[in-house]
């Protein structure tokens, strides 16, 4: 009896149509984009959020809970997308983003824009980790650098053009749509991808063995130190037991 294959799946690079493979970087690209430009722009509205919303005490959970639910994920999908297949996540990662950017804009409390800003932290960490991986899949390895260089060119584009969006965009029709303006984005992203970008799974023989203790164990590394690098300087000294516990821990 053949014993399961434990090798990495093969890659579609020089399989697909030209036209596929560009639908899908233009795709790719977007959701990039989106969630790039997302920090930037609701920087510069957050003065903004916190005058309508009341809650300036809040202010630094607005940005943290995003980055830790964005990196939390990272790795996660990154493994799981390497077993199940890169579409699903992606275009899970699409979605709830676009889903979250609508419920920011409808928030009526920092506590919803908070938890709403959670959800839209995953839906970013799963655009962004799956936007780099599927780089491997569609390209052989001698393009693969180039085209690594220019995603990454899109967040020194979104950090460019976020602040001006942004500004304009709170100075306009209101701060709600530094969030809103990602629907229409989310949604034109979403179904390029939906129709253009392959469905890639793993072998079929492939043991699909998941380390959850490991994953575990990546969280609760991740998250205390991002809270101390967070918190650290801004709401406790960097000295304080609080912050000192975290960098331990």
């Amino acid at each position: 009896m053949p014993k399961p294959s434990h090798e990495p799946s093969p890659t579609l690079a020089g399989e697909l149509p030209r036209r596929a493979v560009i639908a899908s970087m233009i795709g790719i690209a977007a959701a990039m984009l989106m969630a790039a430009l997302d920090a930037t722009i609701v920087g510069t509205a957050m003065p903004r959020v916190i005058t309508d919303l009341h809650g300036f005490e809040q202010y630094a959970a607005v940005t943290t809970v995003y980055l830790l639910a964005s990196t939390v994920v990272l790795p996660l999908a990154g493994k799981l997308s390497d077993l199940y297949g890169r579409k699903p996540f992606l275009l899970a990662g699409v979605a709830v983003f676009a889903v979250a950017s609508a419920l920011c804009g409808a928030a009526q409390s920092m506590t919803q824009l908070i938890v709403f800003r959670g959800l839209q932290g995953i839906g970013g960490g799963l655009s962004q980790g799956m936007a780099f991986t599927t780089i491997a899949d569609l390209f052989p390895p001698a393009r693969r650098g180039r085209i690594s260089g220019l995603m990454g060119s899109i967040f020194g584009l979104a950090s460019v053009v976020g602040p001006a969006v942004g500004g304009f965009l709170t100075d306009g029709p209101g701060w709600r749509w530094c969030f809103y303006v990602n629907i229409p984005v989310g949604i034109a992203a979403f179904i390029v991808l939906l129709i253009e970008f392959p469905r890639h799974t793993a072998h079929p023989e492939q043991r699909r063995i998941i380390d959850w203790l490991g994953a575990l164990t990546l969280v609760l590394g991740i998250v205390p130190t991002l809270l101390a690098l967070s918190w650290g300087g801004s709401s406790y000294p960097w000295s304080s037991p609080m912050i000192l516990g975290l960098l331990q821990g």
